[in-house]
């Protein structure tokens, strides 16, 4: 019987020797040293955030001084308290239906906004239709965009390349400075995920009315189910 893969995967085990909670941590880190979207003192927020190697890794870059606010469907990892510092809160939520003031308040700094905004969120994948539900919670993450990330700040977002891809990335183009996809080496070769890089956001001249609440989502596509994060 062949062993899983993931024991032979290079990233698993770096995962596993560095603490982190995940291999995603490294998409992250070669995200940041590409683009260099994270700086000490930032505020910090991850959408979709378990079980917490992004926090883990915004939370070593922004530093003491600099804070990072998690929400998932499934909260964080208890493993993630023994890891970070006391910059880091993490919030059981779905990003469909939070009032982005909530997720203000959550940080410091409240209605500033924060200085960067991250999604690994995935939806479980079937092999039919993942694309779409992929592209599903980036338009929410776009959506909620202006009433969270400050004028000038950054975005990095996960997307599975598919119908929408193009058209999501030229959404972005229209709300940053620089926005392009990105494939990090710690992707599977295999897999359709890639990450949407937004840089300067410039927001639209509403930008500070928060994103409205959508409680009474249509189920076609079906709401992606718990453990967005990768």
């Amino acid at each position: 019987m062949a062993r899983p893969r993931k024991l032979h995967d290079e990233y698993f085990k770096r995962a596993k020797a560095d603490g982190y909670l995940a291999r995603s941590a490294y998409k992250l880190i070669e995200i940041n040293d590409r683009k260099g979207l994270i700086r000490p003192g930032d505020r910090v927020l991850d959408l979709g955030c378990a079980p917490g190697s992004w926090v883990q890794v915004a939370a070593d870059l922004v530093g003491p001084r600099g804070a990072v606010v998690g929400i998932d469907l499934l909260g964080c990892s208890p493993l993630l308290a023994e890891s970070v510092g006391g910059n880091v809160r993490c919030l059981v939520g779905d990003v469909f239906t939070v009032d982005p003031s909530d997720l203000l308040r959550a940080g410091p700094g409240g209605a500033a906004g924060f200085d960067v905004v991250l999604s690994d969120m995935a939806p479980n994948t079937s092999g039919h239709g993942d694309d779409l539900l992929s592209a599903r919670l980036c338009r929410r993450v776009l959506e909620v965009l202006p009433a969270l990330l400050r004028p000038g700040g950054h975005l990095a977002m996960k997307i599975f390349e598919g119908a929408e891809y193009p058209a999501l990335v030229e959404q972005a183009r229209g709300l940053f400075r620089e926005a392009r996809g990105f494939k990090p080496k710690a992707s599977r070769e295999v897999s359709r995920e890639t990450y949407i890089l937004g840089t300067s956001y410039r927001p639209p001249d509403d930008a500070r009315e928060a994103a409205p609440r959508r409680p009474g989502i249509a189920p076609s596509p079906p709401t992606p189910p718990a453990g967005w994060g990768a």
